[in-house]
């Protein structure tokens, strides 16, 4: 097996092509370690993004519906926003799952950090849990936001799950990741 460093693309250029507040693309000429040379490997750059499964005190788990402008449809979600620059992840989650939500407390832990598609996408998504969430204030949605904000059990969001209701990967995986350790009975067979 090659190491790390003897699998490394060599940049041999870079140019940005658009440069947005949402949207960043670089144009790469990248050299394999075979020698061939590849004049167009696209990179969208994009900052880093969280999201939380929260759990209310009463149990239930916070969901949200919006549309989805580039796939066209209304879509389930888990709470979710970007890191801004300079905060750390723990500080982001926690601010979005205010603003979006407004609510917040709570016991956090760090589920996953996940690569949304390292092929072509240079960010990751941090996954939170947060369990005993509650109301502390009003939602501040900002001015591009329109999301509705609902609540359901467990054995709700897992039978959702299950039917493929949620389609971002981003947030399909830590939530079958919490419900394969949660160490409830929801169905679900692990094999060893």
């Amino acid at each position: 097996m090659r190491s790390d460093e003897e699998m490394k693309w060599k940049t041999l250029s870079s140019e940005y092509i658009i440069k947005r507040p949402w949207l960043t693309a670089r144009r790469d000429k990248v050299q394999l370690p075979n020698g061939n040379i590849n004049d167009e490997y696209w990179v969208l750059e994009y900052p880093e993004w969280i999201n939380i499964i929260a759990i209310t005190k009463e149990g239930k788990i916070i969901l949200e519906r919006q549309w989805r402008q580039a796939v066209g449809e209304v879509s389930t979600e888990i709470p979710a926003g970007v890191v801004e620059k300079g905060e750390e992840p723990l500080h982001a989650a926690q601010r979005e799952l205010q603003e979006e939500t407004g609510f917040g407390g709570g016991k956090w832990t760090q589920l996953m950090r996940i690569a949304p598609n390292s092929s072509s996408n240079n960010n990751f998504t941090h996954c939170f849990l947060a369990e005993g969430v509650e109301r502390i204030g009003d939602t501040q949605f900002d001015e591009t936001e329109d999301l509705e904000v609902y609540f359901e059990s467990r054995e709700k969001v897992f039978e959702m799950l299950e039917q493929g209701i949620f389609h971002q990967a981003q947030m399909v995986a830590p939530l079958w990741k919490y419900f394969a350790t949660s160490g409830e009975d929801y169905g679900l067979r692990i094999r060893d």
